[in-house]
């Protein structure tokens, strides 16, 4: 089965199952008692339904209109698929919403309307409008879609916008003025060339105008040639661009142009047409999937170029995600009655800007850079990036009080940024960052128990998405079988280490193992016998050097799988006993809990070491560790030993690594409260910080907890990530899912890279 037709399947599957759609309705009220439900309908519902018959504006203060926006379309020009329907849009509306969730913490609730009528479409959302605190028109045709923002924009008081046409606009004007910087030329000077002449284009060169570009220095191209003022029935958007040059083809218009803005079809730029432009091109490919002219090919044939595409796989990535849901954040925090140019002039500065900041290492860690600057591989910020939240929301909010459109102006910007930073809370990024960074350099990695489908799956997953290059082992029909019945045919290693294909390779890991262990009573016929055993199989490639990391577990105790990594991989140096870390993806964000599987009752020593560990396994995922030490009392409050040894252990770690935000003992609610521990502890590290770090005083307490979290929240979880180990090997739970797995082998691949870095450097 090809990658595209497994993509497809996974596709269905994904949007299907466990339930139908992407997104749901959560109630945001308590509802648990009587008196709840008489407040949350009747008789309580009644008192805002007045004070709204009052003030129309109390609506948004007493309902979710101030953080809802409308995503509506009529399915008439969706992505690349054309006219579909309304019906057929909807996955794509309800994806719209679930980005406005979890990138600004925006409720999106999707419409689609069937009608192609113009004053209909109009009509329909004019009358549903006042559930809303902003509209997000999307997937329209054009020449509609120009009528149809701006009579809404002019007949609605809250925000409205067409995506496509402004989105990719905003994203590629801060872009381009970047670029301009780079290649030390001014916008108002340069030749433009516009291949794509519909709303996405017409957009993109009014706000390029904006920007200070002339009039007689742009060419624009639809699907008959070049748009020339003295040709018959030009749109009114079209005639808008008419070029008085006598040229026809893109060839005789890419000929000394400066910049290349495409919004067309694959394939249409030649090398050729690259040599004809001027020097130092600005080359926006921006055809999806598949850009004007490949990348690769590009800079191939220009290492003066500055490229960018539509593609997150190549630098410099147009994602119009980087635009709308921080755009309408600041529209809807400051009530704007609209969005207008200043606004999305301010997002487009904001963007630029950013772009030239120093990027924090979390960025660099998720797109396995060393140090990603402004330079031209990075001239607009990565979706990734935790400031942008932050950033454009400001700029966007402040043009709208200075612009006369904000009914709400903000006083206390410094505030308001801690509020925007807040909502990352409830976003789980940190998933798609490891992912990305597995991606950017993937490692062998064993799955010792790959006849079980699940586990295969996992590796199926591992493999489609670019994470790593799975190493199959398990008996060998059964994998074969299984591949056959996921229609998984990618040519992987598989070994099946009961029987005789291996011998030689068996013989050699033996040796080596008895060599290891011969002083601890191991003979070399008990080495060759333990050769046929996966587990102990698989550990010796990583020590030989013949995979980069594994993930084992799925089917047999936990004691039973660490036993083999002990005896084979080993501890680092310098580490007195190894431990494991689950990291959590709670409401609040991430957290990391220690030690959740290996040490059952461990010292005040062990701890101090336990915490020392976690602290650089939360900093490998890019965060800085802000870690309280748990116990049931509060800073030497009880003498018992079981307290007392978490004091111990936090004052060993406050004389030996001061570098280190950590602070206890302390009790759990103190420690995830941050008003409650500054009233009562002022004097503690923590206290004006939000812990991400939970250190357990034992085995139990840690174990009960994380599965808790997880049965109780259905908090995803990614562990136990082992720590202390010489090589990168991690241990999973009993029955671990398919989707426990996969993060599990990111986890191993970067731990790996890591690992590959150090050794590097040494």
């Amino acid at each position: 089965m090809s990658k595209d037709s497994t993509r497809r399947r996974e596709a269905l599957v994904y949007h299907a199952k466990p339930q139908p759609g992407k997104i749901k309705i959560v109630p945001t009220k308590k509802y648990a008692t009587q008196r709840d439900l008489a407040l949350a309908y009747s008789p309580g519902v009644a008192e805002p339904c007045l004070e709204i018959a009052k003030d129309k504006s109390n609506a948004y203060k007493y309902t979710t209109k101030g953080n809802l926006v409308a995503v509506i379309s009529n399915g008439t020009a969706v992505l690349g698929l054309g006219d579909i329907g309304p019906e057929a849009s909807k996955p794509v509306m309800e994806g719209k919403g679930l980005l406005f969730k979890i990138f600004a913490d925006i409720d999106g609730m999707d419409i689609e309307l069937d009608t192609k009528d113009v004053d209909k479409f109009i009509e329909t959302v004019k009358t549903i409008a006042p559930t809303f605190g902003g509209i997000n028109l999307e997937d329209i045709k054009a020449p509609e879609a120009f009528e149809i923002e701006r009579r809404l924009k002019e007949e609605l008081d809250i925000p409205v916008m067409h995506d496509d046409q402004h989105g990719t606009a905003i994203i590629s004007a801060a872009a381009l003025l970047n670029a301009l910087e780079i290649a030390e030329k001014k916008i108002d000077e340069v030749r433009i060339v516009i291949s794509g002449a519909g709303a996405a284009a017409v957009s993109c060169t009014r706000l390029y105008k904006a920007f200070g570009a002339k009039a007689e220095n742009i060419v624009m191209l639809d699907s008959k040639g070049v748009i020339r003022s003295d040709r018959d029935s030009l749109s009114s958007e079209k005639a808008e661009f008419a070029t008085d040059r006598k040229i026809d083809t893109l060839e005789e218009a890419m000929q000394d142009a400066d910049v290349f803005i495409g919004l067309s079809i694959a394939d249409i730029v030649t090398p050729e047409m690259l040599n004809a432009m001027a020097v130092d091109p600005i080359v926006f490919a921006m055809a999806n999937p598949d850009p004007e002219i490949a990348y690769d090919l590009a800079i191939k044939t220009r290492e003066d170029i500055i490229m960018a595409t539509g593609r997150s796989d190549h630098p410099n990535q147009v994602n119009n995600v980087l635009g709308f849901p921080f755009i309408f954040r600041g529209a809807l925090d400051v009530r704007a009655t609209k969005i207008n140019e200043e606004m999305k002039m301010a997002a487009v500065r904001a963007l630029a800007e950013l772009a030239k900041e120093m990027v924090p290492e979390q960025v660099n860690i998720a797109y396995g850079e060393t140090k990603l600057t402004f330079g031209r591989e990075y001239i607009i910020p990565k979706p990734f990036d935790p400031r942008l939240i932050a950033t454009v929301p400001p700029a966007v909010a402040k043009a709208a009080i200075e612009s006369g459109v904000a009914k709400e102006p903000i006083e206390d910007w410094e505030r308001y940024e801690e509020q925007l930073l807040q909502r990352l809370g409830n976003d789980n990024k940190l998933l798609r960052l490891l992912h990305s960074r597995a991606k950017t350099n993937p490692k062998r990695i064993v799955f010792p128990e790959a006849d079980h489908l699940d586990v295969l799956k996992a590796a199926q997953i591992v493999f489609d998405e670019g994470i790593g290059i799975p190493i199959l082992l398990g008996r060998k029909d059964v994998i074969l079988e299984l591949k056959q019945e996921l229609e998984f045919d990618a040519d992987l290693t598989i070994i099946d280490t009961k029987t005789d294909d291996h011998n030689e390779k068996k013989k050699q890991y033996a040796k080596q193992y008895w060599e290891l262990r011969k002083r601890k009573g191991v003979t070399l016929y008990e080495a060759e016998k333990k050769m046929r055993e996966r587990n102990y199989y698989a550990a010796m490639m990583v020590n030989e050097g013949d995979a980069d990391c594994l993930i084992s577990g799925y089917s047999r105790s936990y004691p039973t799988v660490v036993r083999p990594m002990l005896e084979l991989i080993g501890k680092a140096n310098n580490v007195s006993k190894v431990a494991a870390v689950n990291l959590m993806m709670t409401e609040r964000g991430p957290m990391f809990l220690a030690d959740t599987s290996i040490n059952i009752e461990p010292s005040a020593n062990d701890l101090a070491n336990i915490a020392q560990m976690t602290a650089s396994a939360v900093k490998l995922f890019g965060l800085e560790p802000v870690i309280a030490m748990l116990s049931y009392s509060n800073f030497g409050s009880s003498e018992h030993p079981v307290a007392r040894k978490v004091n111990d252990a936090v004052r060993m770690l406050h004389e030996e690594h001061p570098e280190i935000i950590v602070d206890g003992d302390i009790q759990t609610d103190f420690a995830l409260n941050q008003e409650l521990h500054q009233s009562k502890f002022p004097f503690s590290k923590l206290a004006g910080r939000k812990v991400n770090t939970l250190i357990f005083p034992s085995l139990a307490s840690a174990n009960i907890t994380y599965k808790l979290i997880k049965e109780l929240n259905k908090s995803e979880s990614i562990g136990p990530i082992m720590l202390g180990m010489n090589k990168p090997v991690h241990v999973i739970q009993l029955g671990a899912s398919v989707e426990e797995m996969v993060n599990m082998a990111a986890v191993a691949v970067v731990d790996a890279q890591e690992r590959g870095k150090r050794k590097k450097k040494a």
